[in-house]
Order: C-alpha cells, then sequence, then structure tokens
C-alpha cells in the first residue's frame, strides 16, 4: 500500500476533487495548508502585488493499493497542473498496514470497496 500526498493550489482544488471521483478514487482526505516553497517570485494580479509563496493551499492525502498508484498520480499530474511557478508536489510513501476499526480487518483488503 502507498500514502500519496499532493500540495496542490487551493484553486484546482474543485477539479482534483472531481477528476479524482471520476477515476473511481472514492476515499481522500484533504485540509487547508500553508507553505514556503523554493520560488518566491512576486506576481501582479488586479493590481496587487503578491509572493508566489503565499498561495493558498490544499493538502489531499489518499491511501490506495499499489497497482492503482500511477493511475492516481497521472490524475492528479493532470487535474492540478496550470504550467504556473506554485502547482504544487506529490510525495509517495510506504504504508506498513492499514486496520478496519469497525471489523479489525487488516492489510489492503480494508481499502477493497465493500459494496
Amino acid at each position: 500500500m502507498k500514502k500519496i500526498e499532493a500540495i496542490i493550489r487551493r484553486t484546482k482544488f474543485e477539479d482534483v476533487k472531481e477528476a479524482l471521483l471520476a477515476a473511481d478514487i472514492d476515499w481522500f482526505e484533504y485540509h487547508d495548508c500553508h507553505g514556503i516553497g523554493q520560488s518566491r517570485q512576486e506576481r501582479i494580479y488586479r493590481g496587487v502585488v503578491y509572493s508566489t509563496d503565499m498561495i493558498e493551499r490544499m493538502h489531499i492525502t489518499i491511501i490506495c493499493r499499489d497497482m492503482l498508484v500511477d493511475n492516481t498520480v497521472s490524475v492528479l499530474l493532470q487535474a492540478a497542473h496550470t504550467g504556473q511557478v506554485g502547482d504544487g508536489r506529490i510525495f509517495i510513501s510506504e504504508v506498513m498496514d492499514c486496520y478496519s476499526i469497525r471489523t479489525g480487518e487488516h492489510g489492503d483488503t480494508v481499502l477493497k470497496d465493500k459494496k
């Protein structure tokens, strides 16, 4: 199992959410976040100067089975892309185990759809 974490522009969240749901990635966690990136360029929007490290972000966390990682990353890359500085990052890490609190099951079978 893998944990995929994506830091994206807040303005792209709805696009990313819809793309994930369309790709049958039906569970993910998200929250607002702030951070400082490597690039600190100034931009002007409607006469207001702002720094690219001040763009509002969303942090999305997805836990998925190994066979779904490539598709999930592809969906994130396409939906979150603007081509501008500050589009975000995707991080992938290993998940050792997963437990269902309700049933006590563990392993990647916990992540399977029980419909």
